[in-house]
């Protein structure tokens, strides 16, 4: 998930440098308790890790499924047994490993790991899963090394024990998350959808943001119940969600995406490609017979020299979806299975999630890693002030009020959640000029993202001029002119990083 096109935000190279420091001046204040200096020598040490993205979302919201999508391998188990009911860690390393840590402290302890089928599985040993704080998985993958992907347990589970562990880790009572950015699915906009996202967000540095948050509506082909136009269906549901002013206010954006087909594409093998052929032989009648139903597809006679364990399996991994849709495409002319898994994935949707966890998380990295720093030692100076914590307390402040970055993150969430409202045509600048769009300086003017320097330096320009014109012209609003000088001072940050 690397970032394209541009180069971080204005001044967050500088904002990371600032948190650092003030981090070592805590740890040094905090010596002699052991418990917060630890606690803080932890979140220095989380500045030089990957960005932590936690999936989350209600029960059978195919958080797994698109973790291995994203991966590109089958590592997180999508059944319903016990290892889907623990917050689990995936993260890249020479070899693979899996540790438990259990609950209330101890000894991490390394379990069995086997494959079955294709997909990784984990054996707890008889631990009840109730006992168990974390699983940490190490696995060889580049796709982990700029992100470590935490899969945690279905909110409103009818286990409340289970519900509680991913309240208790995405939005924790008195605490940052150990998350840095939050991807949360779900198949429809529902209201216990909306009351987590609001109970995720941390209060303090940044105030209630968007800015770590993105929705996905992530089994967007059983909007369409099947149909090969369903993921178009599920787009237009997807951007319709964001216009919505509610959800504006808790997601960066929503993204429609089809996980099974996601996942199945990345890990695509050669008997499931040859069985798709032989679908493909089929008439155009008696394959839509056969796709009605997904009792009809496994047991219904066929002319397909195909078994019922076999059309079974081949259900299980692509869905009457994705079976349609490989079919489809067989039958378009493509012959090689690299191409109709390239196929899969681009039609899935996964490609565009990827780019928007790129462009909001990815660009923004050194920013959502200073967030959780600050919001770490804000708690450390609540729960034990004392006169030495004076100097570092004010520090604090002044970066929590002085560091553009998160005057941009507070007048981004006011805008879109109508706190501070201006003119259309200006909101709709002022966010992208401010990061909405990606924090890339290409992505801030709405240009192509290899667009010449000069171009850039001259789309800045005009619109540093423009809103110059906003802060001084007497007839603006106050909410208004308060809005342009932030967005100027964005302006002359992108300036800063263009040749001249």
């Amino acid at each position: 998930m690397s970032s394209t096109g541009g180069h971080l935000p204005p001044g967050s190279s500088h904002l990371g440098a600032a948190v650092r420091d003030l981090l070592r001046r805590a740890v040094d204040t905090y010596a002699d308790s052991p418990q917060a200096a630890g606690w803080l020598r932890m979140h220095l040490t989380r500045f030089d890790e990957p960005l932590r993205v936690a999936i989350a979302g209600k029960v059978k919201a195919g958080k797994s499924t698109l973790l291995n999508a994203l991966v590109g391998e089958e590592i997180a188990p999508t059944d319903a047994g016990e290892c889907t009911r623990i917050v689990t860690w995936y993260q890249d390393a020479p070899s693979p490993k899996v540790l438990l840590y259990p609950r209330g402290g101890g000894s991490a302890r390394q379990l069995s790991i086997h494959r079955q089928d294709g997909a990784l599985n984990f054996d707890l040993a008889g631990t009840p899963t109730d006992r168990v704080d974390r699983l940490v998985v190490d696995w060889p993958s580049q796709s982990l090394r700029g992100t470590t992907l935490i899969d945690t347990p279905g909110i409103d589970s009818l286990s409340t024990d289970v519900s509680a562990r991913s309240h208790q880790f995405l939005a924790p009572d008195d605490s940052p998350t150990a998350a840095d950015a939050v991807v949360y699915l779900m198949r429809h906009l529902h209201s216990g959808d909306v009351r987590f996202l609001e109970s995720f967000h941390d209060q303090g540095v940044a105030k209630a943001t968007a800015v770590n948050t993105i929705a996905v509506l992530s089994r967007a082909d059983e909007i369409g119940v099947g149909r090969l136009d369903a993921l178009m269906s599920a787009k237009k549901i997807a951007s319709r969600y964001r216009s919505d002013d509610k959800l504006r206010d808790l997601c960066q954006t929503v993204v429609a995406v089809a996980g099974l087909l996601a996942q199945t594409g990345r890990t695509l093998r050669q008997a499931e490609f040859a069985a798709l052929t032989e679908l493909s032989t089929l008439p155009r009648d008696d394959m839509d017979a056969l796709l009605l139903s997904a009792d009809r597809f496994v047991k219904a006679e066929t002319k397909a020299n195909l078994t019922t364990e076999t059309r079974g399996a081949l259900l299980e991994r692509f869905g009457l979806f994705g079976v349609r849709l490989g079919v489809t495409l067989i039958r378009q002319g493509i012959t090689d299975p690299t191409k109709l898994s390239t196929e899969l994935v681009r039609r899935s949707g996964l490609d565009d999630l990827r780019e928007v966890l790129a462009i909001q998380f990815t660009e923004r990295r050194d920013l959502l890693k200073a967030r959780s720093a600050l919001l770490a030692l804000d708690l450390v100076l609540r729960r034990e002030p004392r006169p030495s914590s004076g100097p570092l307390a004010i520090e604090l402040e002044r970066i929590m009020d002085g560091a553009h970055e998160f005057a941009e993150l507070r007048l981004l969430t006011a805008l879109r959640s109508g706190g501070v409202k201006v003119p259309q045509e200006a909101r709709v600048e002022a966010e992208r000029l401010l990061g909405g769009d990606g924090g890339a300086t290409p992505a801030r003017l709405g240009l192509d993202a290899m667009a010449d320097p000069r171009e850039a330096r001259a789309a800045a320009m005009d619109a540093l001029s423009r809103w110059r014109r906003r802060a001084e012209n007497p007839l603006s609003s106050r909410q208004l002119a308060d809005t342009a000088r932030v967005v100027m001072r964005s302006c002359e940050g992108i300036l800063a990083t263009l040749p001249r």
